[in-house]
């Protein structure tokens, strides 16, 4: 580990990024940037383009607030960031045409704060740990598993939990022979959910309520990814759990269950404006009114989702909780949205842990932990 006991831990953070999560990405920086104790740390915040050029961003955290006018992005620049190793240390290096490398100094860790493909996914995992370099979150495969909907539910039925009924297409499927897969649809029975498989934050999205919207429903998101995963609706609450690391040996440890509430009006399920853009649109109510036997076993069951992919340093795992009292648990997020406002520091808070604190929390995790195989 980097000797930091003379000097400030140096975190460098990484948001935008290649995804249609982007903008998401942005604000989510910026939450960290404007909550991050600057007593501890020394931020070093690098942009991920579109074209996924790595940028040193300048100026301030405000610019990346999200709002219904405005959805922020990191521009390109001439001078582009790599990460280096050199001497056993992950150094910053920054190169511009016609002019010397320089080097921007060491790095202790890194916070990819990354949602969707390439950088929820494990490439940017993998990347880090071909430099030996820390970094806060979910490892390679728990990253790639977390993200793919489909492995996903292999993970989480191999581990007992309860997964609803789907199907998965793919793009030649879907090609091949198109009424099939409408075929095997109709038999989950109306309405589905339609999915990008790697997608997050309501990407692409589109609930169906019957036959006749099944193919746009295909098509916007194969705009986002050609692998599908289609859903049958779960009838329940949507619950939701916050899970964190826990030291050393320890278990994981699990935040008071929310409830998210969509006000209706326009949304007819928690999509990407009910998530980031209208304040009124849906409400966290945590803890959720559940009977106490069913939070404990909620809590009980975001911990084995967590285990199950093997993450490290955070998740959010949701659920549905039916009218039976069951929980029919619908993905995990090991890169949750992390705003202030955010349902993943939200229910923390509720807990006990607020949002600075869970930051550090997550930095002196990602230190603690060895590079290489674990």
């Amino acid at each position: 580990m980097t000797d930091t006991s003379n000097r400030k831990t140096r975190v460098a953070l990484l948001f935008g990024g290649r995804s249609s999560e982007h903008a998401v990405s942005c604000v989510t920086a910026a939450g960290v940037m404007g909550a991050i104790d600057p007593e501890k740390y020394e931020v070093v915040p690098i942009g991920i383009t579109r074209d996924g050029q790595w940028v040193l961003s300048q100026g301030d955290w405000h610019q990346w607030a999200l709002n219904t006018g405005h959805q922020p992005r990191v521009e390109p620049s001439e001078a582009t960031v790599r990460l280096a190793e050199s001497d056993g240390a992950a150094r910053l290096v920054v190169t511009e045409p016609n002019q010397v490398p320089r080097e921007l100094g060491d790095v202790d860790v890194v916070f990819p704060l990354l949602h969707g493909a390439f950088g929820e996914d494990g490439t940017v995992q993998g990347l880090l740990e071909l430099a030996d370099v820390r970094y806060v979150g979910a490892g390679v495969l728990a990253s790639a598993v977390g993200m793919d909907k489909h492995f996903m539910k292999v993970a989480f039925e191999a581990a007992g939990l309860a997964v609803g009924p789907y199907v998965t297409v793919t793009d030649k499927e879907w090609r091949r022979d198109p009424q099939a897969v409408r075929d095997a649809v109709g038999r989950l029975g109306y309405p589905v959910f339609v999915k990008p498989c790697r997608a997050g934050s309501s990407v692409g999205i589109t609930r169906v309520d019957g036959p006749e919207g099944l193919d746009a429903a295909v098509a916007e998101a194969r705009r986002h990814d050609l692998r599908l995963v289609i859903e049958a609706a779960i009838v329940g609450r949507e619950i939701e759990c916050g899970v964190l690391e826990g030291r050393g040996c320890d278990a994981p440890r699990t935040s008071l269950p929310g409830e998210i509430v969509v006000q209706g009006g326009t949304h007819t399920f928690y999509d990407f404006e009910a998530k980031y853009v209208e304040n009124d649109a849906a409400s966290l109510s945590c803890p959720a009114d559940l009977p106490q036997e069913a939070i404990d076993r909620v809590r009980a069951l975001a911990a084995t989702a967590f285990d199950a992919v093997s993450a490290e340093g955070l998740s959010r795992v949701d659920f549905f909780y039916t009218p039976e009292g069951e929980f029919v648990i619908n993905e995990i997020n090991t890169m949750p949205g992390f705003t202030p406002i955010s349902m993943y520091p939200a229910m923390w808070a509720a807990t006990g842990i607020g949002y600075r604190e869970l930051i550090d929390e997550l930095i002196q995790l990602a230190l603690a932990r060895p590079t290489g195989l674990r």
